[in-house]
């Protein structure tokens, strides 16, 4: 099998992984469209990735496997973080703002750095299935590869990372004229509410039993 092959293999396995309506995209397309640290916002989640992908790789996705309790502490985690998160966007979309006030720091609880990339790493490290994406599942078909051709496909899916996260970073400016009336925003602000507690309760669930 080709290097490039590989590579392409790589690519559309983490693209497939992380193209999906959650809790990490929501909050990355929120901070897009407020243009708030967004660089930063992208870099953080696509390394987070591309770190995950190189333990699974690696083999330490048979290491999470084979302790269930690692996977639980972080399921509990993200069920309190989402649920506040969740709860948080509820209360924005009661009094809806439009982009040019959030542009102009419309919320200042969350306008530094340090928590626009604390919340990042919260809303990204808090979810068991980021873990069983990126090292147990793609770790284990990457070890079906030799270790030369393991590399290339571990960056093949890091690389699928970078796309994605600084694609819908940067291009939630395109939507930037719909975000300008307060209706876009409560839309906005519920969806992501949804998505948060959607996903707190499917975690909730899962660790107990159901």
């Amino acid at each position: 099998m080709s290097t490039l092959s590989v590579l392409a293999s790589g690519f559309g396995l983490g693209a497939s992984l992380i193209i999906a309506i959650g809790a990490q995209n929501a909050f990355v397309l929120r901070q897009g469209l407020l243009r708030r640290y967004v660089f930063e916002v992208a870099l953080t989640c696509a390394c987070i990735d591309a770190a995950l992908i190189s333990l699974g790789a690696g083999g330490f996705g048979a290491v999470i496997a084979s302790h269930p309790t690692v996977t639980a502490v972080a399921a509990w985690g993200g069920v309190a973080f989402l649920g506040v998160y969740g709860a948080k966007s509820f209360l924005a979309a009661l009094k809806p703002g439009t982009l040019a006030e959030g542009q102009a720091g419309a919320e200042p609880d969350e306008t530094s750095r340090a928590a626009v990339i604390t919340a990042t790493l919260a809303v990204s490290l808090l979810n068991p299935h980021v873990y069983l994406d990126t090292v147990v599942l793609l770790g284990s078909i990457a070890a079906q590869y030799a270790a030369e051709a393991r590399v290339f496909f571990a960056l093949g899916a890091m690389c699928a990372s970078f796309v994605w996260f600084f694609s819908i970073a940067y291009g939630a400016r395109l939507l930037a004229p719909l975000f300008a009336r307060p209706a876009a925003w409560r839309v906005l602000d519920v969806f992501v509410g949804c998505v948060m507690w959607w996903i707190a309760v499917s975690l909730a669930l899962g660790q107990l039993g159901f």
